[in-house]
């Protein structure tokens, strides 16, 4: 069903300026948007895959990651096709570059009884850029909120600072993914991406609405795996997000058009880890590197192990209820309680 957008504006000629994303893309009448699912129809603009789900899935939050939100909580997690990034390396291009608009009628009042059904906390928008699919996720956010459960989005950060005030009363926490650490040059070739600054527009704004926030960056190998980059980026991190933000350093691999380079070594993962911590975060992390000690969760104060894992399962829990250490009593930056989950996942409804 076609659904009219929210934030544009329209001009003259029957086009339309779009202000969802950083790109704000002024649109013609009868054509669409940089991310190919919002059109300009007689001067209006509509969202072509409002309820269209293309994936719905039952996941540990832990996958998106979140490592201190809700920990041991299941998320529905859903998306649409489309994406306002094209990166060479997208492990879900298959649906964030889908040119079709493809997917199964999935209203928000389904998506918020399923996850009920299946015994979930949460919602999480995902596996595409929720940004794109604003409106679906907006709307389903709001209901879900309104019987208890959490919303997080899983995005690139590349939308406006309007779009985050408009969400933030129904979002709950976000991961926000940079490529590269964050290089403007490795955006432009790698993702087409024109200006990195509206990432950080979003993150302050964010920061300002009280939204949970976990930060990745994907360190790829030889063309995105700079130290100075990722001091530089673990720096403003720590500046404008506060030095308890979670900072996950994500392992590459090889996959859609750049399939030429190897997987990130893990020699190069450390050496990011140490650098971010040598500027003052106090919890990084690797992903996907299941089984590594920077997998888990250590009090920044005595450097006691409080949380161990195991890819996205939590294998020990050593916090006190009032999310404490038990050894020296440090307060450690956990939001929501542990939900021990008796559900195997893996589910997937669409």
């Amino acid at each position: 069903m076609l659904k009219e957008a929210m934030l544009y504006e329209q001009l003259p000629e029957n086009k339309v300026l779009c202000n969802l994303c950083g790109r704000r893309c002024t649109i013609p009448e009868g054509s669409v948007g940089f991310c190919l699912v919002r059109k300009n129809e007689k001067g209006k603009l509509y969202s072509l895959v409002y309820a269209k789900a293309c994936s719905a899935c039952v996941d540990p939050i832990t996958k998106k990651p979140l490592s201190h939100f809700h920990p041991g909580s299941l998320v529905m997690s859903i998306a649409t096709v489309g994406c306002n990034f094209r990166c060479r390396f997208c492990d879900n291009w298959m649906i964030s570059q889908e040119k079709e608009i493809k997917g199964s009628d999935f209203p928000p009042e389904q998506v918020v009884k399923a996850t009920r059904d299946h015994g979930c906390q949460g919602i999480s928008y995902t596996y595409t850029e929720p940004t794109i699919f604003f409106e679906y996720a907006y709307d389903t956010a709001t209901i879900a909120h309104g019987v208890g459960f959490f919303n997080t989005f899983v995005t690139n950060g590349y939308m406006t600072p309007e779009a985050v005030r408009t969400i933030a009363p129904v979002l709950d926490a976000a991961t926000v993914d940079f490529k590269g650490g964050g290089d403007p040059e490795f955006y432009k070739k790698f993702s087409a991406v024109p200006s990195v600054e509206p990432i950080y527009e979003s993150l302050r704004e964010m920061r300002k609405n009280d939204i949970h926030i976990e930060v990745t960056n994907l360190v790829v190998p030889k063309m995105g795996d700079s130290m100075d980059r990722v001091r530089e980026l673990a720096t403003w991190i720590r500046d404008h997000l506060g030095k308890d933000t979670p900072f996950h350093l994500l392992r590459f691999h090889p996959d859609y058009r750049l399939t030429e380079l190897p997987s990130t070594p893990i020699a190069t993962l450390e050496q990011a880890c140490d650098v971010s911590r040598e500027v003052g975060l106090n919890h990084v992390y690797i992903g996907n590197v299941p089984g590594h000690r920077y997998e888990n969760t250590y009090c920044p104060n005595c450097r006691e192990l409080v949380v161990k894992r195991f890819s996205f399962e939590i294998v020990k829990w050593n916090l006190t209820k009032d999310m404490r250490c038990p050894a020296c009593g440090q307060s450690i930056a956990m939001k929501g309680q542990l939900h021990p989950s008796g559900f195997s996942y893996p589910y997937t409804l669409i």
